[in-house]
Order: structure tokens, then sequence, then C-alpha cells
């Protein structure tokens, strides 16, 4: 299997930074839900705690994945897709990482201006004031940001089974090893 793409297939690292994105951001998700529901505690900080860890990976993940797909070449798109799906499926993937975007650094901004100071691995970061009205605000933006992520990833996999079972194109397989 190529490293990177050409113009029929996704190569390796297009189809892991995909999956892996895919499989991290779902567990976060659920993650996310469980953590509303439990009573402050030890456990729910510590929980959130690592809640933060894997949300700033997903961060630095996306970053990475923005920064490959800007140097790797898109393979085709079959002549059968219209360019309503192909507008549709660019407009869908632009809002998806708007979205994840949206959600890790709301959810940075909310723990900053609570006052908490955040490890980014590289470095340690936090404010010197809190603004909790600031914080509540990033909250509501991580929560409707989520619930946007949630749509389009339903979006995503309801267009991609479309395409398998109506279809029966390729789309499926670029993306599969």
């Amino acid at each position: 299997m190529q490293l990177f793409n050409n113009l029929i297939s996704y190569g390796l690292l297009a189809k892991l930074f995909h999956w892996v994105s895919f499989l991290v951001l779902i567990v976060q998700i659920l993650f996310g839900f469980y953590l509303v529901d439990l009573e402050f505690s030890e456990k729910r900080i510590s929980l959130e705690n690592i809640h933060i860890i894997i949300g700033i990976s997903i961060f630095y993940l996306i970053i990475f994945r923005l920064i490959w797909k800007s140097i790797n070449i898109t393979p085709r798109i079959g002549k059968e897709i219209f360019k309503g799906q192909l507008l549709i499926s660019k407009v869908n993937h632009f809002f998806l990482y708007i979205a994840i975007l949206s959600i890790t650094i709301s959810g940075i901004l909310k723990k900053l201006y609570m006052g908490e100071k955040l490890n980014f691995f590289i470095f340690k970061f936090g404010f010197e004031k809190t603004n909790f009205e600031l914080s509540d605000n990033f909250y509501l933006i991580h929560i409707y940001a989520n619930y946007i992520l949630i749509s389009l990833i339903a979006l995503h996999i309801g267009a991609v089974i479309f395409h398998y079972v109506f279809f029966k194109d390729n789309i499926l397989k670029k993306m599969l090893w």
C-alpha cells in the first residue's frame, strides 16, 4: 500500500488519519455524554482530565490531518457523481473540520477561562484571570458544536451507505484497506 494518495486511491496516512479521527471522535463524544451525567466528584475531575487530554490530542490530530491534506493530492471522484453531490461532500467535509476545531478550541477556552492551566504536551498554559461568563459561553459552543458534529457524521455515513447501496460505486473502497 502506498503512503501518499494518488489519483485513484487514498494512501496509508490519509486512511489512518481518517479512521483514527473517526474512532477517537466517537469515543470522545460518548465520553462527553457520560461526563455530563456525572455528579461533581474526584472521579468526574479525573475523567474530565482524560477528556481534556483526548480533546487536545484530537486538536493536534486534525491540524496534522489538514496539513497532510494540503500537501497531498485527492483521488478523483468517478464521473458518475453529479456536481451537486460533489458540492455537498465538500461542504460537509469543510463543516466537519470546522465543527471539530470549534469543539476542541471551545473546550480549551472553557477550561482556560475557568482558571485552569492546561498541558498542551509541548507546553503548559493558563490565563492570569478567570472569566466565568466567557467560560460558560465557550461551554455552550462546545455543546452545540458537538450536536452539529454528530449530525455531520451521520450525514457523512449516510452518504457512504447511500453510495454503496444505490450507486454501487467505489467511494467506500477508496477509504478501506
